[in-house]
């Protein structure tokens, strides 16, 4: 699964190498890789692995969920997809309470106690999403953990992900994706090297020379 879901990501660019011309994160971090896994969406095919294997994973790891909860706003559709399949409720948690309305911050019902998993796109440092299983617990939610289409495996996403006690299972990872985008051919065997540095060490651009 790993293995398919690298190939279906690099295969509609949404997870895209460019090691010799870094892109700028809104952080000012240069990194060698962009990653746009909106775009699953738009092709029905590829969007089925993932829905699919995403749905495999809440089974086989989360098997007592009751509701699943996207993250705004990259994991909505996901979630609510894979709540269709499952036939659980589904709902969203915003990035900060609505100013208007209710000024909801959950968006879906939450019973206290709900066994609840977030869908999320990808994880890097784990802030996010973490905010996220943070507001739900606040609202009562039993949160069981994260499914995700791609993690970076940062060492520091993994320590916060540990340091809050949520696991994360995730359909494919980084090192997958390097080693699948230079078996094909998308980037040159030598460039490996290079991105498992930056996702050793994202603020050590040192990665640039090598």
């Amino acid at each position: 699964m790993k293995k398919k879901i690298a190939e279906d990501l690099l295969k509609i660019g949404a997870v895209f190498f460019r090691p010799d011309e870094p892109f700028v994160w809104a952080s000012g971090i240069k990194s060698p890789v962009y990653c746009d896994n909106r775009l699953t969406l738009a092709y029905p095919e590829i969007r089925n692995d993932v829905e699919n294997g995403l749905v495999g994973l809440i089974k086989t790891f989360y098997p007592d969920a009751q509701a699943l909860m996207g993250t705004s706003t990259a994991g909505i559709a996901h979630a609510a997809i894979c709540a269709h399949i499952l036939g659980l409720p589904a709902g969203y948690v915003r990035g900060s309470d609505k100013d208007h309305g209710r000024r909801n911050r959950i968006e879906g019902k939450i019973e206290k106690g709900e066994k609840t998993v977030v869908v999320e796109d990808l994880i890097s440092t784990g802030g996010s999403v973490l905010d996220v299983v943070k507001a739900l617990r606040e609202a009562g939610a039993d949160v069981l953990g994260i499914v995700s289409i791609f993690t970076y495996g940062m060492k520091r996403g993994t320590e916060r992900l540990a340091e809050a006690n949520v696991k994360n299972m995730s359909l494919t990872d980084f090192d997958t994706v390097a080693e699948t985008a230079s078996r094909l051919g998308y980037i040159k065997p030598e460039a490996v090297k290079k991105l498992l540095a930056f996702r050793d060490n994202p603020s050590d651009e040192s990665w640039i020379r090598k």
